[in-house]
């Protein structure tokens, strides 16, 4: 009998798995903590969507880590992990942060991209100083799903391969170059000669429906994303060719970040194809 909380391996196409061994969980917890992703160059990925893509993207995963081989029986036939272990729910429960686990985990290399990975950019959005993970995820999932070409996260912006994030962005993480750790100065300057247009997204600037009606969002265009506590900075907001801001016109007083980012990504996707 299989020690208690864990389930039997199944026969109906499922390999037998044994149970992860107590130091590989230990490991596997420390990846909860940025200090852990640091000292390993490896980082945690949780939940079915997340990990399915982790393992579609190529040699990256290391290790699959599964509760139930019947329910999950499709991961174990896509990409090549190194290794595939069994765990109890117990052990799940050690390696989420989620109230309610899928009993889904990938052990993944760390995500690493560069100016290199983007060579005509026409759709950016730039993260200045994003500290919430799940805004900064929900960010990277709109621009996945609005076809954008790269997300920056600017020095003093969330990690990217905090746990939370990495769950908020629900595996758009695998499909578009993140690039981490740059100064927003030096990226606006590389954009402007890349030939983009640099927006900042702000209140009390032109308004969105203007730009769009006047034609100006179907030019490559580079979205500036403020910190969610305090904006954009006078002197960040002076980076940008133009402030604008999204029209509202019921009682709501702001939208927040990732909702106006997928407002802003959207609008400027639609009129880009529009000329396509």
């Amino acid at each position: 009998m299989p020690p208690s909380g864990t389930h039997e391996p199944t026969a109906g196409g499922a390999q037998d798995l044994e149970l992860i061994p107590r130091s590989h969980l230990r490991s596997a917890r420390r990846l909860l903590q940025r200090r852990g992703r640091d000292e390993t160059g490896r980082f945690l990925v949780e939940g079915v969507q997340a990990v399915r893509e982790a393992l579609l993207h190529g040699h990256l995963v290391e290790s699959l880590v599964l509760t139930d081989t019947v329910r999950h029986a499709e991961l174990l036939g896509i990409g090549d992990p190194e290794s595939v272990w069994l765990a109890s729910d117990e052990d799940a429960d050690q390696l989420s942060d989620t109230v309610t686990s899928q009993g889904v985990f990938a052990i993944c290399r760390q995500l690493s991209a560069t100016w290199a990975d983007v060579p005509d950019p026409r759709l950016v959005v730039i993260c200045a100083q994003v500290r919430d993970p799940g805004n900064a995820g929900t960010v990277i999932r709109c621009a996945d799903a609005f076809g954008a070409d790269a997300v920056v996260l600017t020095k003093g912006s969330v990690e990217l391969h905090n746990p939370k994030a990495v769950r908020s962005s629900v595996g758009s993480i695998f499909h578009l170059p993140v690039i981490t750790g740059v100064d927003l100065a030096e990226v606006v300057s590389l954009l402007h000669d890349k030939g983009l247009q640099v927006l900042a997204a702000d209140g009390g600037g032109a308004s969105l429906d203007d730009l769009a009606r006047q034609d100006q969002l179907s030019r490559p265009t580079a979205w500036i994303m403020g910190n969610e506590a305090w904006g954009l900075p006078q002197e960040e907001r002076s980076l940008a060719d133009q402030v604008v801001g999204v029209p509202m016109w019921g009682q709501a007083e702001s939208l927040n970040l990732s909702t106006a980012a997928a407002v802003c990504l959207y609008a400027t996707a639609s009129a880009q194809r529009s000329k396509s």
